[in-house]
């Protein structure tokens, strides 16, 4: 039985944010991904457009999630169901770390707005 204890999730950063992935082909995943985001205060990542369907759980703080130009708050406990095609993008305007649960299918790619093809470790 495949377990992954907290330890030995690994760590990977980009637009100042950490992925810390738990669930891929690399730890025994067949199907699906996992990994729980740290968006620090004053972040505001990059949109960019996904090719999979994406479940983002907030678990701590508060965010600013745009949606195909919708922007939305979110709060701790809120679900975003991000469809594949979808353009995404998250700010954290506050002053404190925002933690998040998310889960997809293997393969996630997502394309930014200069049209760079970003291949997620954390989602392969």
């Amino acid at each position: 039985m495949p377990v992954v204890r907290p330890s030995e999730g690994v760590s990977h950063e980009i637009h100042g944010t950490r992925f810390v992935s738990y669930a891929n082909p690399r730890t025994g995943s067949k199907e699906l991904c996992a990994w729980r985001g740290e968006i620090p205060a004053g972040t505001k990542a990059p949109a960019h457009t996904v090719d999979r369907e994406e479940i983002f759980h907030l678990l701590t703080g508060e965010l600013l999630i745009t949606l195909d130009g919708h922007a939305e708050r979110v709060t701790a406990g809120d679900t975003v169901i991000i469809n594949p095609g979808a353009t995404l993008a998250v700010e954290n305007p506050t002053d404190r770390t925002a933690t998040s649960w998310v889960t997809t299918s293997v393969g996630l790619t997502a394309e930014l707005a200069d049209g760079t093809r970003i291949t997620p470790p954390w989602a392969n």
